[in-house]
C-alpha cells in the first residue's frame, strides 16, 4: 500500500521500530497500556486526528502484538480492523475483530487484545462525557448509569456508522475540510455519537428506541408494533411495508431517518431478544438452542450464533446453561 493511501497520512505522529516510542505516542493520545511484541519484525505507525469529543487513529504494528489496558475511564474506543484480525476480551465478553466485526470497548473494565500480523486498524475515540451528555439529550433526562456497549459490532448492520467514519477520515485529510469549522464539527460529533448509540446494542438501547418511537411517524410506530406482534411468524419486510401502506424503499428510508436502523435489522434484533428471553427461561434438559433458534426464524445457525454473541456477549448455549 502506498504511503499516500494510508488513512490519516497527513496526521502521522510516529513511524518507528522502537516499541516504547509508539507505546508512548498511543498512550498520550489514548491511554497508558502495555505493549508486547509476540513475534516477527516490529514496524509501527501511529496517525491521529482529534476533535473535541471524537477522534480517529490509524495504528499498525507490522507484526503480532498483545496489548493490555488496566482501565479505560474517560472514553469509548471502536476498533475497526482494515485487514487481519484480533482477539479482544473485556470482562466476560470476547470477540474476534475482523473486517466484518469491530470491537466497541466501554470504560471501567480491563481490556486485553491480541492482534495478528498485518492488522492495521482505525480506532474511533469518543469522549465519555460527551457521549453520556448525548444520551441524556436524546432521552430528555439525566442518566443514572454509565453507558456500556456490547463488545462486538456487526459492521454489515452498522453501515450508517461506517459511512460516517469514512467521511471523518476523508475530511481529516483536507486542509479546507468542513470539520475544521466549529459548527459543522459540533454537528458531526453529535451525529457520530447518535449513530453509534442507535447502531450498537447498549444498556440504553430500549430507552432510546422508546424515545425515537415517540417522535416517529405513525407508519413507523405501526411497523414496529407489527414486528413485535408477528416476530415468530415468517413475515418479511415486504409484508410489513404493505401492512402499513408504504413501499419497501419508503419504509427503509423512514426507519433510517427515525430509528437509525433498517427494518431487517430491527426485526432481527427483536427475534434475537425473543431467543435470549426464551433461553433464560428454559430448562437445559427440556430444549436445545437449535429448537429455540428455529422457532424464531434463524435457519442459519452459525450466523445466528455469531450475531447472538455480538449482541449479548456470550454464546446462546451459555445463556441456556445459566
Amino acid at each position: 500500500m502506498a504511503e499516500t493511501a494510508l488513512p490519516l497520512a497527513a496526521h502521522q505522529l510516529v513511524r518507528t521500530e522502537d516499541v516504547q516510542e509508539v507505546r508512548r505516542s498511543v498512550g498520550r493520545v489514548l491511554c497508558p497500556h502495555s505493549l508486547e511484541v509476540v513475534g516477527g519484525r516490529f514496524s509501527a505507525r501511529h496517525h491521529s486526528f482529534h476533535l473535541s469529543q471524537v477522534g480517529l487513529n490509524y495504528l499498525d504494528y507490522g507484526t503480532e502484538v498483545r496489548i493490555s489496558v488496566a482501565e479505560i475511564s474517560t472514553f469509548f474506543a471502536v476498533q475497526m480492523p482494515l485487514a487481519g484480525s484480533a482477539e479482544v476480551a473485556q470482562g466476560r465478553e470476547r470477540v474476534v475483530a475482523s473486517r466484518a466485526t469491530a470491537s466497541v470497548v466501554s470504560p471501567a473494565r480491563p481490556m486485553v487484545t491480541r492482534w495478528t500480523a498485518g492488522s492495521p486498524r482505525l480506532i474511533v475515540w469518543i469522549d465519555r462525557t460527551g457521549l453520556e451528555q448525548q444520551v441524556a439529550a436524546l432521552l430528555g433526562r439525566p442518566i443514572r448509569r454509565p453507558v456500556s456497549f456490547a463488545l462486538g459490532m456487526d459492521l454489515a448492520l452498522a453501515q450508517p456508522w461506517v459511512t460516517l467514519v469514512r467521511l471523518f477520515a476523508d475530511d481529516a485529510e483536507r486542509a479546507d475540510g468542513l470539520l475544521a469549522q466549529p459548527l459543522p464539527a459540533a454537528q458531526f460529533q453529535r451525529l457520530l455519537m447518535t449513530q453509534l448509540l442507535t447502531s450498537q446494542p447498549n444498556n440504553y438501547s430500549a430507552a432510546l428506541r422508546g424515545a425515537a418511537h415517540a417522535v416517529a411517524p405513525r407508519s413507523v410506530r405501526r411497523a414496529v408494533e407489527l414486528m413485535e406482534e408477528h416476530a415468530g411468524e415468517p413475515i418479511t419486510v415486504e409484508d410489513v411495508a404493505e401492512a402499513v401502506g408504504l413501499g419497501v424503499r419508503a419504509l427503509q428510508a423512514a426507519f433510517r431517518k427515525h430509528l437509525g436502523t433498517t427494518p431487517t435489522a430491527h426485526l432481527r434484533e427483536i427475534r434475537l431478544r425473543r431467543v435470549h428471553e426464551a433461553l433464560r427461561a428454559a430448562e437445559p434438559a427440556e430444549c436445545t438452542v437449535t429448537d429455540v433458534a428455529l422457532r424464531w426464524g434463524f435457519a442459519h445457525l452459525g450466523r445466528f450464533s455469531a450475531s447472538y454473541r455480538q449482541c449479548y456477549g456470550e454464546l446462546p448455549s451459555e445463556t441456556l446453561r445459566r
